[in-house]
Formats: C-alpha cells, structure tokens, sequence
C-alpha cells in the first residue's frame, strides 16, 4: 500500500503542514459519503488520489513511517486529505495503525475516519470492537483520531465513545450550538475565517477538547452531504 506525504500542503484552509494522502481502497463501505459527496473526489485531488490509489503516486507504507519519524519534534500534520485509516473495507488494521502512531509520537498528528466504531447495519460487532479499540489506542498514544460522523445525531452517538468527534452539518448551522444529546458543537475555524488555518487553529489536534467539531458542507458534493447532514 503506497501513501502519499506532502511536506507543505498549498490548500488554504490547511495551511503549509504536512499532508498525507491514503489510497481509496482504505475508505469504508459504511461512510456515506463515498462516491456520493466526498470533497477529495473532484477537482485536483481526486487527480492526485487516484495516483495513489494506482500505486503510481507515493511510498510503500515503511517508507512513509520513516518520514514520519523525521518530521520535527511537536509539528503539526494532517494524515489523509483523503483516504482513511490503514485496513481495507471497515475494517482498520490495528498494527499498521499502531505503528503510525508509534511514528507520530512527539508530533501532533491527526485525521479523521469513517471506520465502524459503533454498531453499524451490516457491520460486525467483533469488526466494531476491534475498530474502537485501535482508535482508542491510538489516540492514547497522542495521535488524535476524530471519528467522522454523518449528521448531527450519529455525531452525539459517536460522542458516547468518549473519543473525539466531528461531523457534517446542516448548512447555515451557527457557529456554536448544542446537539439534542448536549454536545457542544463548533463549527471549523477556518470555514469561518479567511485568516484561519489547521496550522494556526489546532482544534482538531486536540483530544480533550471537549466538544464536536462541525464542518459545513462544502465542495462541489455539497448538496449530497447537506441532504445526509440534514437527515437523522
């Protein structure tokens, strides 16, 4: 599996860190949003993507750990821009994602996944179980995964994880409100302002942040992730 790593990202609402990108084979059969909305498949990404995803574009997985390891002490990077966590379908693989956070360690790593780590139709428990455990070890170890949630009421049963969540929502959501279940939600930062960055915010960077962090959808799915942001 080759992945891809950026040493300085050019998008502008990331800001000149470090971004991976994982090939689509990672991505999870249960997220809604796979061929159906997902910003990474337009535009130049979907191009370099799609590179990846062929093996044409990027490095085998022990190489990409490697430049992991050199990045400087406490930098901030983002993995997948698009991809998911290591593992194909839903199912994550524990050990390549324990040596990704092995590799991230004095780093502040982060990403975000759709993997199953609650119950999931068509998903099995003992695949749900496994999932969660190799989040919650990850993010013990500090490399901070964000569970993806589809609307606001998958986001509050996420929360109930104890791990840290983000989620679409509806467009035109203030800025900050409380979901039903009494999550505080904040929408992203850098959606907000034309000045902020992940490089400069480092919220979702943040395990104990204590709140649901909420993207407006964007891109040209918008309209498909609003109709799933605004379900429940």
């Amino acid at each position: 599996m080759n992945v891809h790593l950026t040493l300085q990202s050019t998008n502008q609402k990331t800001g000149p860190i470090p971004v991976s990108t994982s090939p689509d084979s990672t991505c999870s059969p249960a997220c809604p949003f796979k061929g159906a909305g997902c910003y990474a498949d337009s535009g130049p990404l979907k191009i370099h993507w799609s590179a990846v995803s062929k093996g044409t574009r990027g490095e085998p997985w022990t190489v990409f750990l490697s430049r992991i390891r050199s990045l400087p002490e406490s930098q901030l990077w983002r993995h997948n821009q698009a991809g998911d966590l290591p593992g194909a379908g839903n199912r994550i693989d524990s050990v390549r994602l324990n040596q990704l956070a092995r590799a991230s360690a004095g780093k502040r790593g982060f990403t975000y996944t759709h993997k199953p780590v609650i119950q999931t139709p068509g998903v099995p428990s003992a695949v749900v179980q496994a999932n969660r455990r190799s989040v919650r070890s990850a993010v013990a170890q500090g490399f901070v995964v964000n569970l993806s949630g589809n609307n606001v009421e998958h986001a509050d049963r996420l929360a109930r994880t104890g791990l840290p969540v983000a989620t679409v929502v509806p467009p035109g959501s203030p800025a900050r409100f409380t979901t039903p279940a009494g999550n505080r939600v904040v929408i992203c930062p850098a959606q907000r302002s034309d000045t902020t960055t992940c490089a400069t915010c480092r919220l979702c960077s943040r395990a104990d942040r204590g709140l649901i962090i909420g993207f407006l959808p964007h891109g040209t799915g918008a309209r498909k992730v609003s109709q799933v942001a605004c379900s429940k």
